[in-house]
């Protein structure tokens, strides 16, 4: 027994315990404050969790001890402002990652994400995706697994974003209709074999890749703030839609809610692979506005950046811009159903969406204007997304989410 006196009061390190106790409820609201930035001070902190400051205090401090946050306790006081600065949060930059993972119609890419969305390193790969799922799934958690490798960093888990709908419990990809994998691939267990065998810890998730792309501009993006979010892209191939209400997926009963591909734009137009013609999925992707402009599609880079390339550069020749304006028809007539089905207070478009409307703008909210049930008295807002790589951000929440839900729980049962 060693004899030295504590150097703090009687029962305060008693009183501190109590308050840590009494907030571990909070950690995991108090963290996802944080991560999507709601809480930049400790004194935002307190207010959002309705607690004291002394427990804001003892949360912050131990998302801090599990090298989850940052508390700046010595923050500079903004110019004109009076007393003390509240301590301010930020994500740690340094903290554990998740691997994200993306497969998509000509190829993949990893990357390793932090908290705040924050990706740390990335890698892509060009490759045919084979009928056999796990051979792509193989090559991309190969690339994370290098990336973790290099950097160093410790990894809690796994996401992987895919075009198709993942039916769940048991993640089944039922339509991956531009991909050559058999319907119904057990794409979230041939991933979680895939992340075990590479010796990367922490569980494993799958689930499509608009849905996730909503979700991170949801929490990061164009999509912050919004109550009931609609979010249409085109990508590689085809196009999805997702919903976010209440700050939640909407995916139905079993993750297959808004396949808005397989709405009909064009009774009269292009097949599509679901056995039925013009659906938005072949009218309003990129593959379609190459074709409208009487461009073959190369090899040597993906549709969607030839799609966007030819928009961006060659706006100004009448046959290109006659094809963007008839994908922007097709697109605003399909986003016009949509609003009068479910009256969101925002879309957000991405991929070559995001393209078109910034090409034209009036036009697109013009034709979903005159095509909804409010017109001009009620448009709702269109936006641009914002992130780059916002399926792979939305795979790294599925990752964090576990974390979120429980800090201590999810790092210290690795």
């Amino acid at each position: 027994m060693s004899g030295k006196a504590d150097p703090r009061p009687a029962g305060e390190g008693t009183t501190s315990r109590t308050r840590l106790d009494r907030g571990r409820g909070a950690l995991g609201p108090a963290l996802e404050l944080v991560h999507t930035g709601r809480a930049p001070t400790r004194a935002v902190l307190t207010a959002e969790l309705g607690v004291t400051r002394a427990t804001a205090g003892a949360v912050a401090a131990e998302l801090e001890a599990l090298g989850l946050i940052r508390v700046d306790a010595r923050p500079g006081a903004a110019a004109g402002s009076q007393g003390r600065p509240s301590h301010r949060l930020e994500v740690a930059g340094d903290g554990p990652v998740v691997l994200a993972a993306q497969v998509h119609a000509d190829g993949f890419r990893a990357a390793l994400v932090g908290l705040g969305g924050r990706i740390a390193a990335t890698a892509a790969g060009r490759e045919t995706v084979d009928a056999d799922p796990a051979k792509v799934l193989g090559s991309v958690v190969e690339a994370g697994a290098e990336l973790l490798r290099t950097t160093g960093r410790r990894c809690v888990g796994a996401g992987l974003a895919v075009p198709s709908a993942v039916a769940e419990p048991d993640g089944l990809a039922l339509n991956p209709l531009h991909l050559a994998w058999p319907v119904g691939a057990p794409v979230r267990p041939i991933f979680a074999e895939c992340v075990r065998a590479a010796g990367i810890t922490g569980p494993a998730f799958a689930a499509n890749d608009v849905n996730l792309a909503a979700l991170a501009e949801h929490r990061h993006g164009a999509g912050r703030g919004s109550r009931d979010l609609l979010c249409v892209a085109t990508g590689h191939r085809g196009v999805g839609g997702a919903l976010v209400l209440d700050g939640r997926l909407h995916t139905g009963s079993s993750g297959l809610a808004l396949e808005v591909g397989h709405l009909t734009v064009n009774p009269e137009g292009r097949p599509c692979h679901c056995g039925s013609r013009g659906c938005l999925d072949v009218e309003a992707d990129p593959l379609a506005l190459l074709t409208a402009a009487g461009r073959d599609p190369g090899p040597e880079v993906s549709l969607l950046q030839q799609a966007n390339d030819l928009i961006r550069h060659h706006y100004d020749d009448p046959t290109v811009r006659t094809a963007a304006e008839e994908l922007i028809d097709r697109l605003g007539l399909g986003l016009a159903g949509l609003v009068n089905i479910l009256n969101p207070d925002r879309i957000i478009l991405g991929g070559l969406h995001r393209t078109l409307l910034d090409a034209d703008p009036g036009r697109l909210r013009a034709v979903v204007a005159d095509r909804s049930l409010w017109g001009q008295s009620g448009g709702v807002p269109i936006l641009a997304c914002t992130l780059d790589h916002n399926s792979l951000v939305g795979a790294a929440e599925l990752a964090w989410q576990p974390v979120l839900d429980d800090p201590l729980r999810a790092l210290t049962h690795q």
